[in-house]
């Protein structure tokens, strides 16, 4: 389900509202600790300069 979430929030990165949305499904399909440490990592990597604030709110919240 992660590489799907993954290519999805490609997909929809270039609207604001629908990768914070998308981002949100994401996180609650997570099931371990483990699984939600690599995605985090894969998220700040992938969209870190382009979504900043985005993964703040929601990684942090």
């Amino acid at each position: 389900m992660l590489e799907l979430s993954k290519n999805i929030l490609k997909k929809v990165s270039f609207d604001l509202n629908l990768f914070q949305k998308e981002l949100k499904k994401a996180l609650t399909w997570i099931e371990n600790s483990d699984d939600f440490a690599k995605f985090k990592d894969w998220c700040l990597n992938e969209f870190g300069q382009s979504h900043k604030l985005i993964l703040q709110k929601i990684f942090v919240d």
